[in-house]
C-alpha cells in the first residue's frame, strides 16, 4: 500500500495541505502530516494550529512513496530552509519517487533544477522561479514522478492528480464524483 508524508513548517497554506490530506485518507491511502518544526503543532498562515501525526525525524523515508509540499507563506519558505527535508526530496528525486508541491513551493523544485525540461506550474507570482520548466496555466500538472499545482482554489485537483498516480485514473474518478467536483 502507498505512504505518502505532507509535510508542514510554520506558516503553511492550510486549504492546500489538509485537502490532500483528507482525499488522500478517504481513499485509504496512508497519510502522515509531518512536522518539521520540532513541535507536534505547527499553525498555518491563517491562525489555523493542527497536530501532526510526526516529527520529520519519525518518518520512515523508505516506506515513503510521495513527499508533498504545501505552499503558503512564509510555509514554503521555511520547508525549503529545512535541510533535511531537502535532502529527502533531492533523494527521492534521484529514486524518482514522487514529489508533489503546490502554490509556492514549486517553486523549492526550480530552485534545486528539478524541472528542467518538465511541464510545471504554481501560483502565478512564482512562475518565474520553476527554472527550466515548461510553464502551465493548468489545475495540476504531472510530469514523470513530479506533480505540481497552482494554489488553493486547485488543491482538489492536486489532490486528485496525487490520488490517481497511486491508485489509478479511476480511484481518481470515483473520488472527484464523491467529493462533488463540477
Amino acid at each position: 500500500m502507498s505512504r505518502v508524508a505532507v509535510f508542514f513548517g510554520a506558516g503553511y497554506e492550510e486549504i492546500e495541505a489538509l485537502t490532500v490530506v483528507d482525499i488522500l485518507r478517504r481513499a485509504q491511502i496512508t497519510t502522515d502530516t509531518v512536522s518539521i518544526t520540532g513541535e507536534r503543532e505547527v499553525t498555518g498562515s491563517h491562525g489555523i494550529t493542527v497536530t501532526m501525526d510526526k516529527l520529520f525525524e519519525e518518518v520512515d523515508f523508505d516506506a515513503t512513496d510521495v513527499i508533498v509540499l504545501p505552499g503558503g507563506m512564509p510555509g514554503t519558505t521555511n520547508l525549503e530552509a529545512y535541510k533535511p527535508l531537502m535532502d529527502k526530496v533531492d533523494e527521492f528525486y534521484q529514486k524518482d519517487k514522487y514529489l508533489a508541491a503546490i502554490c509556492a513551493a514549486p517553486s523549492i523544485f526550480g530552485h534545486k533544477g528539478i524541472l528542467k525540461g518538465k511541464k510545471a506550474c504554481s501560483n502565478p507570482g512564482f512562475e518565474s522561479h520553476l527554472e527550466g520548466a515548461d510553464v502551465k496555466q493548468e489545475p495540476a500538472v504531472v510530469d514523470g514522478h513530479i506533480i505540481t499545482s497552482r494554489g488553493m482554489g486547485t488543491a482538489i485537483p492536486f489532490g486528485l492528480a496525487i490520488l490517481e498516480q497511486l491508485a489509478g485514473k479511476e480511484a481518481a474518478v470515483q473520488m472527484r464524483q464523491k467529493l462533488v467536483c463540477m
